[in-house]
């Protein structure tokens, strides 16, 4: 029986520290982060550096890595200071950084001895000899552009040996590789420097302009579009991605919240373990790609991996296929004797409500919530305000860590 020992790394987003632990918990090999400069998010929750050093210790407690994205596209004076960044991310015992700019690489690599840097998708590789360039200037990874096929995959690796990083899964800019202006166009927001307001998702309306009279509207039915794509989701597809010799699968969504990001990295982990065991009898798993459903914000499919894509892997219109769950908290403590949850909600729920806990390694359990208490033991009916604490009795053991979601 084959037995893939060289497993790809399944790479989480983390946006925050709560969401690297939670990332890491359910799964992640590695997660990226943002520091407070050189990133493309600066509205993601980015990481001070006593984050950084907490984030690190607990990612190395759980034989786990942590990447920092210092991605921005550096205009005049934007390099100043990176030297004395990329050093302290080195003593702080970051991984790796990510990131795009010639300027800023050529700082890491000389200024920052012993930090591994890899190529952000922003620089927009798509071939076996910009690899093997950016190998021999230091690099130790290449993150592809998001518009490179399975078929492209196999070629470059029959050509390089240098570590390959591939998007599986979330959302896919509009733009070539995410270098889009329309943000500075039309919000005065630089997207390649952090600022990236999402144009591409707002509604739009199309009008026809006569030379007399007033315009008039083109959209049928009077629904707004947008001109943005739909996400990404390579899960039936992790054979082809493990065998094209993909070293890393990167999921997208640092502006997640805990619910994405702990459902995307328990099943993917899942997938990766599952298949790399035994390729031969791999089977994918409905309730794999149903998981995913339970989080989406938009349609799924498989980018650019399989052609060029279509008007179907475009946002028209109303949403063809709507999420059927919402997150409504994290259980904090379990009382095995009187089998009773302590929970931190995040949503609104209550008495009567369908609601499912998950857990790292694909748990899962369904009950209806049949009573519910506060801290004090004075009953309730409902959990409405954000962040309080309450208990309810479970049907069947759960963990700190484990989170809920109920049927909208």
């Amino acid at each position: 029986m084959r037995v893939i020992t060289d497993k790809p790394e399944v790479l989480a987003p983390a946006g925050t520290l709560e969401k690297l632990k939670v990332a890491i918990d359910y799964g992640a090999d590695a997660v990226y982060i943002g520091g407070d400069a050189y990133g493309l998010r600066s509205r993601a929750g980015n990481f001070s550096f006593d984050q950084m050093r907490e984030g690190v210790a607990y990612a190395q407690a759980h034989q786990a890595k942590v990447y920092v994205a210092a991605n921005i596209v550096a205009h005049e004076g934007d390099t100043a200071g990176a030297g004395e960044f990329f050093r302290t991310l080195r003593d702080l015992g970051i991984s790796a950084v990510i990131v795009s700019d010639p300027s800023l690489i050529e700082i890491a690599i000389t200024e920052a001895p012993g930090l591994p840097v890899h190529l952000s998708t922003q620089a927009s590789a798509t071939n076996y000899e910009t690899l093997n360039f950016w190998q021999a200037e230091g690099l130790e990874r290449v993150v592809l552009a998001r518009e490179v096929g399975i078929e492209e995959i196999k070629e470059m690796r029959r050509h390089t040996d240098v570590q390959i990083e591939a998007f599986i899964h979330g959302a896919m800019c509009i733009g070539y590789s995410g270098r889009c202006v329309l943000s500075n166009h039309m919000s005065m927001r630089d997207a390649n420097r952090g600022g990236c307001a999402q144009n591409c998702r707002w509604k739009y309306d199309l009008f026809e302009m006569p030379a007399n009279g007033e315009k008039q509207s083109q959209v049928e039915n009077g629904e707004a579009f947008s001109m943005s794509a739909v996400d990404m989701a390579m899960i039936e597809h992790i054979p082809d991605l493990v065998e094209a010799g993909v070293n890393s699968f990167k999921i997208e969504g640092r502006m997640k919240s805990i619910h994405y990001v702990s459902t995307v990295a328990n099943v993917y982990r899942q997938a990766v373990d599952s298949y790399c065991a035994d390729p031969e009898h791999y089977v994918l798993k409905r309730e794999w790609v149903d998981e995913l459903w339970k989080v989406a914000q938009r349609e799924m499919s498989t980018g650019f991996y399989y052609g060029t894509p279509t008007a179907d892997d475009e946002l028209f219109g109303k949403r063809r296929k709507r999420p059927q769950y919402g997150f409504v908290g994290e259980v904090l403590d379990y009382d095995a004797e009187h089998k009773v949850a302590l929970v931190q909600q995040r949503n609104n729920f209550g008495v009567g409500d369908k609601i499912e806990f998950y857990g790292p390694n694909f748990t899962h359990t369904e009950q209806v919530v049949e009573r519910l208490w506060d801290q004090d033991n004075d009953i309730l009916y409902r959990a409405p305000d954000a962040m309080m604490i309450c208990k309810l009795p479970v049907v069947q053991p759960v963990k700190a860590g484990d989170m809920i979601r109920k049927q909208r």
